[in-house]
């Protein structure tokens, strides 16, 4: 069920307007921009619940999902130390921005597969501040995300192609190599 706050249908048009064609880099950097102003814009507050921390995992909250375009829109608490494992979108691109606080994420580069095994090699690493948004188009899509703030909540904003309601989780099995874990996602109250 989509929130009602502040500034809804302002944040919502920057989205629909930024939504556009076939050509997944362009949409996700026009989607980027939008975002960027989106958080700078001070007529659209996202509501309080989703600065609400759980206590046993990240929240995914969903703010809007568009009954014909179906791009969706989740906002992501993230409590002191809350993080992922290495994990993938489902084949479809994502734009992150970061509403309030830090995340740091980092990404991979599947190197190779064997059965449900797979070896990642870690590529890049930004600690992203309040304001600033990134996009992941598969096949790049392998990351972590993590607030490593010990004190402060984060709040990231992201935006998918369609409703994300699963993806792979990668376990480390100790060895270099990950474990492919299929994980249906679900949505927290807000």
């Amino acid at each position: 069920m989509s929130l009602e706050f502040q500034g809804k249908d302002r944040m919502i048009e920057r989205i629909d307007r930024a939504i556009y064609g076939d050509c997944d880099y362009e949409t996700t950097t026009c989607l980027r921009r939008a975002l960027v102003e989106c958080i700078a814009d001070p007529g659209i507050r996202l509501p309080d619940s989703v600065f609400d921390v759980l206590p046993d995992h990240y929240g995914r909250r969903e703010v809007f999902t568009h009954p014909e375009r179906g791009y969706s829109v989740i906002a992501m608490t993230w409590g002191p130390g809350q993080g992922t494992p290495i994990h993938d979108h489902d084949g479809m691109w994502c734009v992150e921005g970061v509403w309030a606080g830090c995340i740091e994420v980092v990404s991979y580069q599947l190197l190779e597969q064997q059965g449900e095994r797979y070896h990642f090699e870690q590529v890049g690493c930004i600690v992203a501040g309040c304001g600033s948004a990134g996009s992941l188009i598969p096949p790049h899509e392998y990351h972590t995300i993590q607030n490593t703030d010990p004190e402060k909540v984060a709040v990231s904003v992201h935006i998918y192609k369609h409703l994300m309601r699963n993806c792979n989780m990668f376990r480390d099995d100790g060895d270099g190599w990950y474990r492919r874990e299929p994980k249906s996602l679900a949505l927290d109250a807000a």
